[in-house]
């Protein structure tokens, strides 16, 4: 026992003995950092994971009154109310009833006024579908939604800006996008000047 304790003695009084000592206490210190490394990490990347999901949660959508737009945010316009036909689509109608618009597959699709669901689910070409009663003869449409996605139920009563399902591509579709549509007892119109005077003009 006493001649190890000699020879570290001895080395400890050298620069080389000085520099592997050094050397062994980074060594030490490394390894206890790679150890621990982990143990340090998880709860930054816990934290760091919860405050990324809640910053990916879309805002809700702007509501005038009783009223709001069906997606959050910005949005692609496709095909309008009336006269569209869709190059390379045989079984699209070229007399479009409503208002296409997109975020992307999967985007949180909204009620865009306060009104009892009359529809969720499947419903005739439209795929995955809610329709809203309104009051005064008004039903909005909203097609296309992703199967499995809706969050609404028949006879449910919303408010503006409640979640009804997500942006997808069921029924007689051509690409992610939400269908919106307005009716007036029974007759589509066209949603942009409805929305317009709302004063929740689409583009």
């Amino acid at each position: 026992m006493g001649a190890p304790v000699a020879v570290v003695a001895t080395l400890a009084n050298t620069r080389i003995g000085r520099r592997i000592g050094i050397a062994a206490l980074l060594i030490v210190a490394l390894a206890l950092l790679f150890v621990l490394s982990p143990l340090i990490a998880i709860p930054f990347a816990v934290a760091g994971q919860s405050v990324t999901t809640t910053g990916n949660e879309a805002a809700p959508p702007a509501v005038a009154g009783d009223w709001g737009y069906p997606l959050a945010g910005g949005y692609s316009k496709g095909r309008g109310f009336g006269y569209n036909p869709v190059v390379g689509c045989s079984y699209c109608t070229t007399d479009h009833k409503g208002y296409d618009m997109a975020q992307g597959c999967g985007a949180t699709v909204y009620a865009a006024g306060s009104g009892v669901v009359i529809t969720a689910g499947n419903y005739q070409g439209y795929g995955n579908a809610v329709r809203i009663d309104h009051g005064q003869g008004i039903v909005t449409l909203y097609g296309h939604m992703q199967w499995g996605s809706l969050r609404v139920r028949v006879g449910q009563t919303l408010q503006a800006g409640t979640a009804v399902g997500a942006e997808g591509n069921t029924g007689k579709s051509y690409g992610c996008h939400l269908h919106f549509e307005v009716r007036r007892d029974g007759t589509p119109i066209d949603p942009q000047p409805f929305m317009a005077a709302l004063g929740l003009p689409l583009k």
